[in-house]
């Protein structure tokens, strides 16, 4: 494919970082993709724990019609749920898009614009009764394909990468996809396996719970 494809990744305050900077590397290794980070205003939008700051290059008016959308999650989401101004684009947007996608809460987002309704759909696992009160069906589902729909969600945050690099394979091919794992050497190792709500101990759930209240 030659023609370059213009993926949006709307950054908001208290956004996660790698919800965004995940998708945003596997998709930028492919040369027909063109990545922009939109948002209210153009500037430094800064992440959840104030710690790293990422530039908003244009405004949702600017881009009002991107081939991709990928919405990152983040306790930021809370307030896009009800913003008009972005649930107002990402309807727009998502009549023209190739793909809409969501990593994490991103798809408390989706749902609040009405892309959901009736669909499953994933988000992290501690926001499924916010997921199910816009329509839509959770799953624990990694990635979350509706095709037909052209909605793609992922799970918390790390998902969003397994996601970014099935949607180079639907915009590009399954070599294109395989060649930006290469690159990014993502071929994960993890040196404890309780990365998922079904194999965590209770102390682990338990230490979460006390830094997620920390982080309110």
């Amino acid at each position: 494919m030659s023609d370059t494809l213009q993926v949006a990744i709307p950054v908001f305050p208290r956004f996660t970082a790698l919800d965004a900077v995940g998708p945003y590397e596997v998709l930028q290794r492919i040369p027909c993709l063109d990545i922009t980070f939109v948002g209210h205003q153009r500037g430094e939008v800064r992440t959840e724990n104030d710690m790293l700051g990422v530039v908003v290059d244009a405004t949702f008016e600017d881009l009002r019609e991107p081939d991709v959308i990928v919405f990152p999650g983040g306790l930021g989401t809370r307030a896009q749920q009800h913003d008009d101004r972005v649930l107002d684009w990402v309807r727009h947007a998502h009549g023209t898009s190739r793909f809409t996608t969501s990593v994490c809460t991103g798809s408390l987002v989706l749902g609040a614009a009405g892309l959901l309704r009736g669909l499953t759909a994933t988000t992290h696992w501690a926001c499924y009764p916010e997921l199910e009160a816009h329509g839509a069906q959770p799953t624990p589902q990694r990635v979350v394909e509706h095709l037909e729909e052209r909605i793609i969600t992922a799970a918390g945050v790390s998902s969003g990468i397994d996601m970014a690099l099935r949607l180079v394979e639907l915009l590009v091919d399954r070599t294109a996809a395989e060649a930006a794992q290469l690159m990014i050497e993502y071929d994960p190792q993890p040196p404890f396996d309780s990365g998922s709500l079904a194999k965590a101990s209770d102390a682990t759930l338990t230490r979460v719970k006390e830094y997620a209240e920390l982080r309110q």
